[in-house]
C-alpha cells in the first residue's frame, strides 16, 4: 500500500481585511498569485506483517463463538474483539496515513484500503465491536477534526456502512473504548475533556443513537497522556483501563462493574513506558481471558505484550521488523491524544528561492526533502507555513504580497500588509476549526477565527499589545498536553515562553510559561508539529551554523533535552 500525495488545498470566496469581511471580488478583479498552489508529498508507507504470538489456549473463529459469553479454559469470558474485520476471531489494526485516508492490516497479513474516497478525513478511529448483534462485522467510530462523530456499521477490511453521525465532541482530547463496562455485551466509550474530566458513554445498541447520554467518572485524568482500553486483563470479565503518566509509570485501572465506580483503585504495572509514542490495544489473541498490548516505540518498533491475567504484563516480544511501522500518524484506539490539521512537516526555502518540504516520519526526524514547484519559484515571497484551516488534514502556505493575502495561491483580499507576523497554530477558539494569529507593527495581536472552509473568518479579536518584544511567535498544535492549540514566542534576549490555549477566542491564551532561556543561540525557531508520534507538538532551532537540533515536548509546558537531527541547514534563508 502506498499514501497518495497530499494537496495543500486550495481557498475560495470571503476575504477578511483588517477585521472587516468583504465580499469576494470579481474573479477579473482578483491579481494573479505571485506564487502557485503547490502540492507536498506525504510519505509512503509500506507496513511490514506483524507477529503475534499466540501460544497456549486456543481460539474458536466467529464462527465457532456461540456468543460473547463463551469461555476460555481458564473459564474467564472472552469477549469480542473490538476490531475484528476479517471474523476470524482477533483484533486486526486500523489506522490513518498522512494523506487523511483509513487502511487496515488484519492479523493475517490481509487489509486495504478501508471505505476509500468516501469517509470524512478522520483525526482519529474508534474500534467499537459489533454493537447491535446485525451483520457479522464491528462497528467503528470515526472522528473528524472539527468534532464531527460518525459511525460505520458491518465493517470489513476494505469497507463499512454509514449509520450515524453526532457532532460537537471536538471538546474532548481523548476518546476510545475500554471493551464492556456493563456486562449488556457492547463495548462502551470513555471520553476525556481538556479539563481532565473522564466521562462514560454506554453503548445502546441502536445504530439511530448508539451512545447513552454521558456519565461523569471523575476528574483528575490529565495527569496521563495517554489513556489504554484494554477490556478485561484481570479474569473477572469487566472491561479494565491502563493510563500512562508523563514520568513514563503505567498505571492499571480495574474494571468493578459498578455504574456509581467502574473503575477501581489504580496499581502500578511498572515504569519505563515513556519509551512508546503509541499503545494499541489488541483484545483476547490466544484465547484465555486477557487483553493483549501493542507498543510502538519512537523508531517505530512494535512490541508484544500478553496479558498474565492479574492486570500485569508478560515481558515484551519484538513483534515487528525495526522501524517499520514509523511512517502512521494514528492508529485506531491507540492510546495517544490525536493531532491532526497542524502540520505534518516543515517548508525551507533556500537562496536561490527554491522551496523544499521536509515531512515528519512520527521517529523524531524528518523525511528527505522533495522540491515543491520551480526551482527559484519562491524568490523574494514572504510566507508562513500554517495549520489546516479546513478539514482536509493538510497544512496550508499563507503569503503576503502587495498587501494583500494568499492562501495556496488563492487571493483573499487586501488590506493584510500592516501585519508583519502570521501565525497559524491550529484551533484557537474551541470550535474544532484553524484559527489565524496576525501582529501589526505596533505589537498589537489579533486573532481571526476561521470558517472551517478556507473561504473566510470572523471579525479580527484583539488578544493585546506588547507583542512586538518577541521575535519569533510560533505554534502547531498542542505543547501543554491538554489537546488544545498553543503558541510559544522567544524574547529578543533568548526567553522562549509557552501561551496556553484556552479554547476561547475571545481570550484565546491563559497566563504565560517560561520554558526556557538561551533560544537566541538559534537562528530559525521553527513548530513542525508533532514529529515523534506522541500526539503533541514539538520545536526545531536552527544553529548559526547551520546545525537542525530538535526539542521533544515534555508536556506539561515543558521540553526535553534536544537532540540534533542533522548540519546544512543554513542553506535556507527561511524555514517554517
Amino acid at each position: 500500500m502506498h499514501l497518495t500525495r497530499a494537496r495543500l488545498t486550495a481557498c475560495t470566496a470571503l476575504v477578511l481585511s483588517a477585521g472587516m469581511l468583504l465580499a469576494t471580488p470579481a474573479a477579473a478583479d482578483r491579481p494573479a498569485p505571485p506564487h502557485p498552489a503547490v502540492e507536498k508529498p506525504a510519505a509512503d508507507v509500506t507496513p511490514p506483517p506483524l507477529t503475534r504470538p499466540v501460544p497456549g489456549a486456543a481460539r474458536a473463529g466467529a464462527a465457532g463463538r456461540a456468543d460473547a459469553g463463551a469461555t476460555a479454559a481458564t473459564g474467564s469470558r472472552v469477549p469480542d474483539p473490538l476490531s475484528d474485520f476479517d471474523g476470524d476471531g482477533v483484533s486486526d489494526l486500523i489506522y490513518r496515513g498522512w494523506n487523511g485516508n483509513v487502511y487496515t492490516a488484519t492479523a493475517q497479513g490481509g487489509g486495504g484500503a478501508f471505505n476509500e474516497g468516501s469517509l470524512p478525513l478522520p483525526k482519529d478511529i474508534v474500534p467499537i465491536g459489533n454493537q447491535d448483534a446485525v451483520g457479522g462485522g464491528p462497528e467503528v467510530l470515526v472522528l473528524s477534526e472539527q468534532g464531527a462523530l460518525t459511525m460505520y456499521a458491518d465493517a470489513t477490511p476494505t469497507s463499512a456502512s454509514y449509520a450515524w453521525q453526532g457532532n460537537g465532541w471536538q471538546i474532548y482530547n481523548k476518546l476510545f473504548s475500554p471493551g464492556d463496562v456493563n456486562d449488556d455485551n457492547r463495548a462502551d466509550v470513555l471520553a476525556r475533556d481538556t479539563t481532565g474530566t473522564l466521562y462514560l458513554y454506554y453503548g445502546t445498541g441502536k445504530r439511530s443513537a448508539p451512545l447513552s447520554a454521558r456519565v461523569k467518572i471523575g476528574t483528575g485524568w490529565n495527569v496521563y497522556d495517554q489513556l489504554i482500553g484494554m477490556g478485561d486483563n484481570n479474569g473477572d470479565g469487566w472491561a479494565d483501563l491502563y493510563a500512562r503518566d508523563t514520568a513514563g509509570t503505567l498505571w492499571f485501572y480495574p474494571g468493578t462493574g459498578d455504574k456509581a465506580r467502574p473503575f477501581g483503585t489504580r496499581k502500578s504495572v511498572g515504569g519505563g513506558w515513556n519509551i512508546y509514542n503509541t499503545v494499541v490495544p489488541v483484545g483476547d489473541d490466544n484465547g484465555d481471558g486477557n487483553g493483549e498490548l501493542l507498543a510502538r516505540d519512537t523508531s517505530g518498533t512494535f512490541w508484544y505484550y500478553t496479558g498474565k491475567g492479574n492486570g500485569t504484563l508478560a515481558t515484551r516480544v519484538q513483534s515487528s521488523s525495526p522501524g517499520g511501522w514509523e511512517g502512521v500518524p494514528q492508529f485506531g484506539g491507540a492510546s495517544n491524544s490525536p493531532v491532526a490539521g497542524t502540520k505534518e512537516g516543515l517548508l525551507a526555502r533556500n537562496s536561490a528561492g527554491t522551496l523544499y518540504w521536509y515531512g515528519s516520519r512520527t521517529n523524531g526526524v524528518l523525511t528527505s526533502r522533495s522540491q515543491l514547484g520551480n526551482t527559484g519559484g519562491w524568490q523574494g515571497a514572504d510566507y508562513t507555513h500554517l495549520s489546516s484551516l479546513d478539514p482536509d488534514n493538510s497544512s496550508d502556505i499563507a503569503q503576503l504580497y502587495d498587501n494583500g493575502l494568499y492562501v495556496d495561491g488563492v487571493y483573499i483580499g487586501s488590506g493584510w500588509g500592516v501585519y508583519n507576523a502570521l501565525v497559524g497554530p491550529g484551533d484557537l477558539s474551541g470550535d474544532g476549526k484553524g484559527d489565524l494569529l496576525a501582529r501589526d507593527r505596533s505589537g498589537n495581536l489579533y486573532l481571526y477565527q476561521g470558517n472551517g472552509k478556507s473561504t473566510g473568518f470572523a471579525s479580527r479579536i484583539k488578544v493585546g499589545g506588547g507583542w512586538g518584544s518577541f521575535n519569533k511567535i510560533v505554534g502547531a498544535g498542542d505543547y501543554t498536553g491538554d489537546g488544545r492549540a498553543d503558541i510559544v514566542a522567544r524574547t529578543t534576549g533568548g526567553d522562549l515562553y509557552v501561551y496556553p490555549g484556552t479554547g476561547k477566542a475571545a481570550t484565546p491564551f491563559g497566563a504565560r510559561t517560561k520554558v526556557g532561556s538561551g533560544w537566541n543561540t538559534y537562528s530559525k525557531v521553527i513548530a513542525p508539529g508533532d514529529l515523534n508520534g506522541d500526539g503533541k507538538g514539538d520545536l526545531l532551532g536552527v544553529t548559526s551554523g547551520g546545525d537542525l537540533y530538535a526539542y521533544r515536548n515534555a508536556a506539561p509546558g515543558k521540553f526535553g533535552d534536544r537532540y540534533k537531527v542533522g548540519p546544512g541547514f543554513q542553506i535556507y534563508n527561511t524555514m517554517s
